[in-house]
């Protein structure tokens, strides 16, 4: 987890609910874990094979994945709001904190450009950043 200082005492980062980072981001998708697809699965009220079928992709590296429908996470619904938000995967619990965003002040800068909540509301306590990483390194 290689962090600079920078980047730990100065985030800051205001989610606005816009949705695109669950949208449009080339190869990019969301890893689901076993336990999260449950919780994700309970939620919606729907079965288990069901669920598999119609909402997770498995890939050749034996990881898993929310399906992406065109260029949108299967989620986001036509308002851009996530359908299963309180029990959304930690990957997007933790956006934009992941290790290879905040590894410099280009890529958090790179990743603003397609994030207008980067930059936005207060500074993002260090220890919650470095929180976020760590649950962040947990879920890979």
């Amino acid at each position: 987890m290689k962090t600079n200082k920078w980047s730990l005492s100065s985030l800051r980062f205001k989610c606005t609910g816009c949705g695109k980072c669950c949208s449009g981001r080339g190869d990019y998708y969301v890893g689901v874990s076993r336990a999260e697809q449950r919780r994700i699965q309970r939620f919606l009220g729907i079965s288990w094979r069901w669920f598999r079928a119609r909402y997770v992709t498995a890939y050749v590296d034996d990881t898993e994945g929310l399906r992406w429908e065109g260029d949108r996470c299967v989620f986001l619904d036509k308002n851009s709001r996530c359908r299963v938000y309180p029990v959304r995967p930690s990957q997007c619990r933790t956006y934009p904190f992941w290790p290879e965003v905040v590894a410099s002040v280009s890529s958090w800068q790179a990743e603003a450009k397609g994030c207008e909540g980067i930059g936005r509301g207060a500074v993002i306590p260090l220890d919650i950043v470095r929180q976020r990483l760590r649950r962040q390194a947990k879920a890979r």
